[in-house]
């Protein structure tokens, strides 16, 4: 695992001075970095997700409620957004990698998503509807907005944050992660641990803001919650910078951009697609990838035909080098592993969208006056998480690691399997606890009644959040580990956005996948899967479909996962 080695910086000189950015010697070097500057990292990354869940969670209520959508349309819109914020990331990794360097990205990126957090703050205190507590459950004529201007604000604003958060995650995980020497073994086998311990702070910010920005926004006010999160992103900014002096910087040690040297390769590869020579070239440099032998159709990129010379490309200008090849290949490879995790990201998408609309309509009274808020139950799934990293790292690993021999006890695809096999559990269990609901509901008499209570407790639903927290344990942080360390050296931001896209991806395809099953099922002539009132709708069936999918991708990636060769410029 690591981002260092030859060619493998990435960090332009951040906002300090240029002794503070890498060109230390070993016993500076040892004064900076380590757990000290992980801290710092993961504090502020804690107090962006507070941010950041206060808006996302409870977004489908404030959609269906005060701007009065259709559930289809806003799980859509849910959906889209949170797949366009999942998939930028790559594009903020680019920057970081290629220009910026990942502490200036942070940075500029934490100030443009408080311009966002503002924005949306403005549009929600001057929308009237935000004040009638409006909740999405019942008649929506009086939650209409009654201003197009603010609703497109409210869109901008959310869509600049998903534009800042493309640059915040990526680079702030890669940063945490540059803090941990691959060359020296303590710190390599302590920044395995960084990764599951990231999750767990991460995942304690989300928890703290599902049990408390919810509650506010929903019974006291949409515009105080939304301003509680721009506080703690200002809070996130500071610990941020205050860590500065201790962190170790990554600086560029080649002149050639390695994802330059990347997309030439392709480049190159396509150019010559039509060569039929036998290629050979003495290894100019050692090869770094075990699997150089594969796409063989890259290795066409090692030369390059003139006009005055098609008789013997051998003798060709060389315009890409062996390694220069073999990375392009190592990350070709990874294509099938991110293709299979696709349908894992659908189910994690459900978190946000229907598992909260599915709360929304059965008891959550604790007392004669306390109502639970549907969407805190999202809690139970960074909770599961919180306490589950911990007893993952800390007894599993040293128990598994004694059968298996390796540092982090399992490898990370494996690890990643027992991850997506959760996930079908979990949408079982789900799809199960829907057809309850809705046999209480018929039962009861309430499947024409919209804005009613089912008789049947909330908490029918915490086995589900629960699986969920249990799959993030592996597969979430197993993608996080295993995208990071397979890309080369100077690619880590950009490999930590491979992870982002994963899961943005399956949000754009959740939403493709309603809007069909959506067509569909209107025009059949049976209701839809997915009506304003989700009693009449068979959010069971679409449950099933989601478990079937994923015992399909299982399949196919324990297939990819057999073939797969780890890259040897990772320590796995």
């Amino acid at each position: 695992m690591g981002a260092s080695g030859g060619g493998g910086g990435i960090e332009a000189a951040p906002l300090l001075a240029a002794e503070q950015c890498g060109a230390e010697g070993v016993k500076t070097r040892r004064r900076r970095g380590g757990w000290r500057s992980a801290r710092f990292v993961m504090g502020a990354a804690a107090a962006e997700r507070f941010a950041s869940s206060g808006v996302s969670a409870n977004l489908i209520t404030y959609l269906t409620g005060p701007l009065a959508m259709p559930t289809a349309a806003a799980s859509e819109a849910v959906n889209t957004w949170s797949g366009f914020a999942s998939v930028l990331p790559l594009l903020g990794a680019f920057i970081a990698d290629e220009y910026l360097g990942r502490y200036r990205t942070v940075v500029f990126s934490s100030l443009l998503y408080l311009l966002g957090l503002g924005m949306l703050i403005i549009s929600v205190i001057l929308n009237p509807s935000s004040w009638r507590g409006c909740d999405g459950n019942g008649d929506k004529e009086h939650c209409s907005s009654s201003n197009p201007v603010l609703v497109i604000l409210f869109f901008s604003s959310l869509y600049i944050s998903a534009i800042a958060l493309g640059g915040v995650r990526p680079c702030t995980q890669a940063f945490g992660a540059d803090q941990f020497d691959d060359e020296d073994p303590e710190e390599c086998k302590s920044r395995s641990s960084f990764f599951n311990w990231w999750d767990c702070v991460v995942c304690f910010g989300n928890s703290l803001s599902y049990l408390t920005l919810i509650y506010v926004q929903e019974n006291v006010s949409w515009g105080l919650g939304f301003g509680i999160t721009c506080i703690f992103m200002v809070v996130s900014l500071l610990v941020f910078l205050l860590g500065s002096k201790t962190y170790r910087y990554r600086v560029e040690e080649s002149g050639k951009s390695p994802l330059v040297r990347v997309a030439r390769v392709f480049i190159c590869a396509a150019k010559n697609w039509r060569l039929k020579y036998p290629l050979s070239l003495a290894a100019e440099e050692e090869t770094t990838v075990a699997s150089s032998d594969k796409f063989k159709f890259l290795d066409k990129a090692l030369f390059t035909t003139s006009v005055e010379n098609r008789e013997d490309p051998i003798r060709d200008r060389v315009e890409c080098s062996i390694t220069d090849v073999n990375e392009a290949k190592g990350l070709l490879k990874l294509l099938p592993i991110w293709c299979v995790c696709l349908p894992y990201a659908v189910v994690f998408a459900q978190l946000t969208t229907f598992f909260t609309q599915q709360g929304s309509t059965m008891e959550r009274s604790i007392g004669s006056h306390f109502q639970v808020p549907a969407a805190v139950l999202q809690t139970l799934t960074n909770l599961s998480i919180t306490l589950l990293i911990p007893i993952y790292d800390l007894i599993f690993v040293p128990v598994v690691k004694t059968f298996t021999g390796k540092p982090s006890g399992i490898t990370t695809l494996q690890r990643i399997g027992c991850g997506m096999f959760i996930s079908v559990v979990c949408m079982v269990v789900a799809a199960l606890v829907e057809k309850r609901r809705l046999d209480v509901a018929f039962d009861f008499g309430l499947i024409d009644n919209q804005g009613a209570m089912v008789p049947m407790s909330i908490w029918w639903l915490a086995p589900q959040y629960l699986l969920r927290g249990l799959a993030d344990v592996f597969i979430f942080v197993g993608m996080q580990e295993f995208f990071y360390d397979q890309v080369p050296n100077g690619l880590k931001s950009i490999g930590v956005g491979i992870h982002w896209t994963v899961i943005g991806v399956g949000n754009f395809l959740s939403s493709l996948l309603i809007s069909i099953l959506e067509n569909a099922t209107s025009a059949s002539g049976q209701g839809s899967w997915f009506p304003n009132n989700i009693n009449k709708g068979h959010l069971d069936y679409f449950y099933m479909l989601l478990a079937a999918i994923n015992i399909a991708s299982m399949l196919l990636f324990m297939y990819f996962a057999k073939l797969h060769t780890y890259n040897r410029w990772s320590n796995i």
